[in-house]
């Protein structure tokens, strides 16, 4: 597995203390709101990625946590405990602040001159690599008057600050006319960012789940490296973080999510938001991956993510995550199961996995391409019409009410993605929603469509029609 390309843009970091504005001023630039805003001081847990173009040229944004403490900068190696989450937010901001051709040191020009300023403004001072790329940016300038109060940082000795807002946008095309050309003149290359072209087919997959059943574990353990922060401590991911790969060359963006329970839908901290852009995440995605504690029993919020996974008309995989912690690993067993507890979904495959050892990870990637072609698929009217007429042989239509027998006068696929059929009736008829079930499943037997919904019109002229999904 590779990478996509985007990754050979060059590296621009947005760093400083917490609470200055980097996730405001991250979304600004790349134009989406992504990161999660908040005045929460350390929201921002795992480091934001996003694509900023610019005067012909592109480059790679990253939004990290807020510097908590100096000492993480000139240390070689973190010591990390399982528990201890700001060391590893840390370790992973300084991870890019090292990778990065550009740094911007941010600073709250609103607040002033605070203390944690100055001794990371001397750390880096003293890091000779890290004191060559810092671009020194002065947020908040809302207003003109507020303009002479960022003459305050240049005490910092990291040049001229630029004046920015991040919450209006004013000022920003001053921010990246420099961080252009300072680019320009490294050895990196610079060029436009090739953006996918709107026929090109991008795979969209949601990790969803409740909190603590491994989705940063699994995104971690299929990437290879830590992308994002993994904590026994529940809501430890806040906002969804994109990933694009590149698998058997197809273009597959995973998404991980904040974990969604019932308690967090109704708290007013952090997690509240978090879980609201997770289900933003799920509307826009081809696949969901339900990430479930095969450990645990399954609980009625796993069911009610599967309802919010139907509704969407998304196609799914049901992944049993924490397949080692089982004693008894009896497939058979723990299928029959998982789909007694969740009937309505028997059609979603199931994979057993374990993110801590790596066990049957990388076959979940094979099930989404396979997936994914099910959601994919078209069925010609000529296909649709000889399937049509074997299960009429096999099985007559059924009637919904009334005296008459049904007679189906039309039988096709009018879209896909999700797959769509329409079934056209007599004006006077009426077909059991039975039937209905019927063929749908004899479409899965003939044709597929794994893990995907099957959407069934019925119709009777223009005015009338019944829908069916599943």
């Amino acid at each position: 597995m590779k990478k996509i390309e985007t990754n050979k843009l060059p590296l621009v970091v947005i760093c400083g203390r917490t609470n200055v504005g980097k996730s405001t001023l991250f979304n600004c630039l790349i134009e989406n709101k992504q990161a999660l805003v908040s005045d929460i001081s350390g929201t921002t847990r795992d480091s934001n990625l996003g694509i900023v173009e610019w005067a012909k040229s592109a480059f790679q944004l990253v939004d990290t946590a807020g510097l908590l403490d100096a000492v993480y900068l000139t240390r070689k190696k973190i010591v990390l405990d399982d528990d201890d989450i700001d060391s590893k937010t840390q370790r992973q901001a300084k991870k890019y602040l090292d990778e990065a051709e550009v740094l911007i040191f941010l600073v709250d020009t609103k607040a002033g001159l605070m203390p944690e300023d100055i001794i990371l403004a001397k750390t880096i001072n003293k890091v000779e690599k890290y004191r060559k790329k810092t671009i020194l940016v002065a947020n908040k300038v809302d207003s003109f008057h507020l303009s002479p109060e960022t003459a305050q940082f240049n005490k910092l000795n990291l040049g001229e600050p630029i004046p920015v807002s991040a919450a209006s946008g004013s000022q920003t095309g001053d921010l990246l006319d420099k961080i252009i050309s300072i680019l320009k003149k490294s050895k990196k290359e610079i060029r436009p960012y090739a953006a996918p072209e709107e026929n090109e087919s991008l795979i969209n997959v949601c990790l969803i789940g409740k909190p603590n059943v491994g989705k940063s574990s699994f995104l971690n353990s299929i990437l290879g490296y830590e992308r994002v922060i993994v904590s026994p401590i529940a809501h430890t991911t806040r906002e969804p973080q994109h990933t694009d790969i590149i698998y058997q060359d197809n273009k597959i963006r995973l998404i991980d999510t904040a974990g969604i329970s019932k308690k967090g839908q109704k708290t007013k901290g952090l997690e509240k938001p978090g879980i609201i852009k997770s289900l933003k995440s799920l509307d826009k995605a081809d696949i969901a991956l339900l990430v479930v504690d095969i450990s645990e029993p399954i609980t009625h919020q796993d069911l009610k993510l599967v309802e919010e996974i139907i509704e969407r008309q998304i196609s799914f995989i049901i992944i049993a995550n924490k397949w080692d912690a089982v004693e008894d690993r009896d497939t058979k067993k723990w299928s029959e199961y998982l789909y007694d507890k969740m009937p309505f979904a028997t059609w979603a495959p199931l994979q057993f996995i374990s993110a801590k050892t790596g066990e049957k990870v990388q076959k979940v990637m094979d099930i989404i391409l396979n997936v994914y072609a099910g959601r994919s698929m078209q069925i010609s009217d000529s296909q649709a019409e000889k399937f049509m007429k074997r299960v009429i042989k096999i099985h007559k239509p059924a009637k919904g009410k009334g005296l008459k027998a049904p007679r189906i006068y039309e039988f096709r696929q009018t879209k896909n993605n999700p797959p769509t059929f329409i079934i056209r009736i007599g004006p006077d008829d009426n077909l059991h929603f039975s039937y209905v079930r019927f063929m749908e499943n004899r479409l899965r037997e003939r044709f597929g469509f794994l893990g995907t919904p099957i959407k069934m019109v019925v119709t009777k002229n223009k005015k009338s029609h019944t829908t069916y999904s599943n």
